[in-house]
Formats: C-alpha cells, structure tokens, sequence
C-alpha cells in the first residue's frame, strides 16, 4: 500500500493554516493549498524539500467556482497512489464587529460564504470526487467555541461556525452508512494569536461589549501561538478515533 498522503487545506496563507501546511509539507503530504494569495514562503520549503506543493488563488467568497475546480482537479488524480486524503476547511473571516443591523449586507454574505458555503461546497465535491478512492478519507472542519456560545456584534461568524459543526454532524451520519465512509470532524482549536485577534482586540467598544475577555486573553499569555495550535489541530486530526465525535474540542 502507498504511504503517501495529500491534503488540501483552506486558508493557508498565514495564521494557524500556514503552519499547519508548513507542518504537513515537513512530515511529507502532498499539499493543495487554497487561499486569496500564494505563499512565497511555502513555495520555497516545498521546492527545498522535493514536495508537491499546488497553489490556487481563490476567493472563497466565491465558493462555487473553487468547489468546481476541485472537484475536476481531482478527478485529474490518481487515488490509487495515496493512502490517505484530507481536507481541511480552515478559511474563516469575520466582518465589522457590530451588532446585526450595523453590517453591511455584502460584508455578511461574504462572511457566511467564506465560513459556511464554501466548507459545504468543497466537503461535497471532495466526498463525491474521492468516492471510489482506496484511501483513508477525512474531513477536518475548524470550528471555535463562538459557533457553540452566543457573542454580540458576532452574529455571522457565530452563526457560520454553529452552522459547520451541525453539518458536520449531518454528513457523518451519511458516512457511517458507507462502508468506506470518509471520517469527519467540526473541531474547536482553541483561542490563537491570529490576525482575527488583532481585529477583535481593535474593535469599538461601544459596539462590542466582550472586548475585554479578548484583551485580557492576550495580557495573560493565554493565547496559543500558530505553530502550536497547529501541531495540536495535526496531533487530533492523526488521532486512531478520530471522527468517532463529530462536533470536538482539541482541548477534550
């Protein structure tokens, strides 16, 4: 049986998925990175290395052409030679942090597209694509704790992430009735020095009420840096039970 694996991933552009990519080029998966802009950076250690590294400049506010490309993309792959195949949905955005009624309603739609349509999209068209596949087949959805508790002036991201893990639970009844069924999982990573907490820690706080938790979050030394979130994400995703619960928490 083959021993290589190929992933796709989501919004590895920077952040947590830029090092998860980082992390699985080093361990030796070919790699379809999906982000609004190419990584010079990621390009330069797969060239060092000898590894595949295939990069799409997409806009996931756009889901359906890039489910679509994937979806032939793969078509266009021999999954004899693979022993396992991965996709990892870790594009997310949030737009102005406002209550409702103050976001643009362009901003919200692209939000619920990034974070919820195009998850849905690409899962579909890789379940389908990879169907007759002899690999392992997974489907790692990053979730957060906001799409399993309520926050003001959050209501689209919040709602886009409780949207992911109860699709997520939906498709992994579908699978379990396959009898080689892709393992799937909505996991919370836990609270990251991102970009995104740059953007709520700079948020009006006459708008967002909770802007203190996220400043004191940071003040405490309490946020996870990206490389080690990702190595956790990685360690839950080669997990032997993985997929046994649908909705997760890497901190369970």
């Amino acid at each position: 049986m083959s021993d290589k694996h190929l992933t796709i991933l989501t919004g590895a552009s920077r952040g947590m998925g830029l090092a998860m990519a980082q992390q699985l080029l080093a361990a030796g998966h070919d790699l379809l990175c999906i982000a609004r802009k190419p990584g010079e950076a990621l390009a330069a250690q797969a060239a060092a290395a000898g590894r595949r590294c295939e990069q799409w400049a997409q806009d996931l506010a756009r889901p359906d052409a890039v489910a679509a490309r994937l979806a032939t993309w793969l078509q266009g792959q021999a999954g004899e030679n693979y022993a396992s195949v991965t996709l990892i949905n870790n594009a997310g955005m949030i737009p102005r942090i406002a209550p409702l009624g103050e976001i643009p309603a362009a901003d919200l739609a692209d939000a619920l597209r990034v974070g919820l349509e195009a998850p849905m999209l690409l899962t579909g068209a890789f379940l389908r694509a990879t169907a007759g596949w002899p690999a392992k087949r997974k489907v790692l959805n990053i979730s957060s704790g906001l799409g399993r508790r309520a926050m003001a002036s959050q209501a689209a991201y919040c709602a886009a992430k409780a949207g992911m893990d109860h699709f997520t639970r939906c498709v992994a009844l579908e699978e379990a009735q396959q009898a080689e069924g892709a393992k799937v999982c909505s996991l919370a990573p836990g609270v990251i020095d991102t970009d995104m907490q740059v953007q709520l820690r700079g948020a009006d706080p006459a708008r967002f009420p909770d802007l203190g938790n996220f400043t004191g979050m940071k003040d405490k030394g309490m946020l996870m840096a990206p490389q080690d979130a990702a190595a956790k994400v990685l360690a839950f995703l080669a997990r032997a039970d993985f997929g046994s619960n649908p909705v997760a928490d890497v901190r369970d």
